[in-house]
């Protein structure tokens, strides 16, 4: 795995070394030698980690950190900080102030390009969301509110997996005002939670008298359901299971004895970055949503319907029957704009693709073919029984007048349906074919009817 990582640090003899540890991994290592060109450096070349000294003349590490985490250019960048000092208070100090992880010096190789690693796969990641959240405000679809990595974390869903009584009693007594905790002490029992409980943050102990925590931590991550939830484990002085927990996929890591501050800014920590991961992908759907709908009526746009029908079509090769087809088209539409306005018009087609909802089955699929024509998929239907479907959508339409509002004047409205079956092994464009021209048919007919075409 390659990455850009930023090294920042006042001691040259310590920005060479990491330099060539780092170079010899196959990492790109960006160098800054103060605070102020780090904070410049970080914008510029958008690192994938940054490693910060602490101890810095002028601004010291701490400010540096604070200052990059409340800048949106460089908030969800990871970092970690780097000293020769190994007070908690320190540690809790650089966490608090938006540190992903801190590292003491001398520095073990092996711990460090496992926490680079890991921070590298969740930056990764993160980009990816923001370069579709990029990408969809470039095609014109609205900006969502993402906010940062600072949001409020109360309440979060918190699983525990502990075995240890006093330790359970001190995370209780730490998480009671901030979390929503669930504890569990079997790991066949955590993981059927976590895969069903939607959490927030599991926090695993390595030192289970009752089952293996690391085992655990790679089930966790090979379940769809918990693959993007944070990991967060206590170490008991094996630094090796650490760093293998980290290897495959482990978030953050807690050594015991636990301190109470340390604990609470290094789950405060994971729960941030889950929440803004989770709006992130609730934005990316929410696009997605925006792209495939028809912005007045709510119903699929045609070019979802074009694509179901043809996913439809693939899987009917497979052993699918076939599936009807009705298209729908609003009679004189345009004396309803020119009699009541464009509003008016709007809020008929808004009534009338409801109208459409509201008669057919769930499993069926609406769709906004264009103007005010639309269309209805119908999986595993034959021609009589979408026909009876039809007369029923046109009676519904017919029977009572649409909402005009600011007139309180109903306005009547029929509409001319085309009724097909579309088959497993022929072109759906064909299907579509066949079904405008039985639309056509009832127009021509009189309008106010339906008309099929087998």
């Amino acid at each position: 795995m390659s990455a850009r990582i930023l090294v920042v640090d006042d001691v040259a003899p310590n920005v060479r070394l990491l330099e060539a540890k780092l170079g010899a991994e196959y990492f790109d290592v960006v160098t800054a030698m103060n605070g102020v060109d780090g904070l410049a450096r970080a914008v510029e070349s958008q690192p994938d980690l940054i490693l910060l000294d602490v101890m810095m003349p002028g601004m010291d590490g701490f400010e540096v950190c604070r200052r990059l985490k409340t800048d949106c250019k460089t908030s969800h960048i990871p970092i970690v900080m780097v000293t020769a000092l190994g007070e908690r208070s320190d540690r809790v100090r650089g966490l608090e102030a938006g540190a992903d992880d801190f590292l003491t010096k001398p520095l073990d190789d092996l711990e460090l390009f496992a926490r680079v690693r890991s921070l590298v796969r969740l930056k990764m990641m993160t980009d990816e969301f923001r370069l579709r959240e990029e990408t969809s405000h470039a095609l014109g679809m609205p900006e969502f509110e993402v906010g940062s990595l600072g949001a409020d974390i109360e309440g979060a869903r918190v699983l525990v997996v502990e075995d240890m009584s006093s330790d359970v009693a001190r995370i209780r007594d730490s998480f009671a005002s901030h979390y929503n905790l669930v504890f569990e002490t079997s790991c066949d029992e955590a993981l059927t939670l976590a895969r069903g409980g939607a959490f927030d943050l599991v926090i695993v102990s390595l030192s289970l008298t009752g089952g293996d925590g690391l085992r655990l931590c790679a089930q966790l991550r090979s379940a769809e359901e918990t693959r993007q939830v944070p990991i967060l484990v206590f170490g008991d002085g094996d630094r090796g299971r650490v760093i293998k927990g980290l290897e495959i996929g482990v978030t953050d890591y807690l050594m015991k004895p636990l301190d109470r501050n340390e604990l609470l800014a290094r789950c405060a920590t994971q729960v941030r970055r889950k929440f803004y991961q989770d709006r992130l992908r609730a934005n990316y759907r929410r696009t997605i949503e925006l792209a495939v709908t028809d912005p007045l009526t709510g119903v699929y746009n045609r070019r979802y319907f074009t694509h179901h029908l043809e996913t439809l079509t693939r899987s009917g090769r497979d052993g699918a029957t076939r599936f009807a087809l009705l298209m729908l088209d609003v009679d004189h539409f345009k004396v309803v704009n020119d009699t009541y306005g464009h509003d008016a018009g709007d809020r008929v087609l808004k009534e009338f693709a409801s109208r459409i909802g509201n008669s057919v089955r769930s499993a069926d699929l609406v769709a906004r073919f264009g103007g005010e024509e639309f269309v209805v998929v119908m999986p595993d239907a034959d021609l009589n029984a979408a026909a009876r479907v039809a007369e029923r959508v046109r009676g519904r339409i017919a029977d009572v007048p649409m909402a005009n509002n600011g007139s309180g004047q109903g306005i009547p409205l029929t509409c001319s349906i085309g009724v097909t079956v579309g088959y497993p092994d022929e072109d759906p464009q064909a299907a579509i074919k066949r079904v405008d021209e039985a639309l056509y048919a009832a127009k021509a007919a009189g309008r106010d009817r339906v008309v099929t075409r087998a």
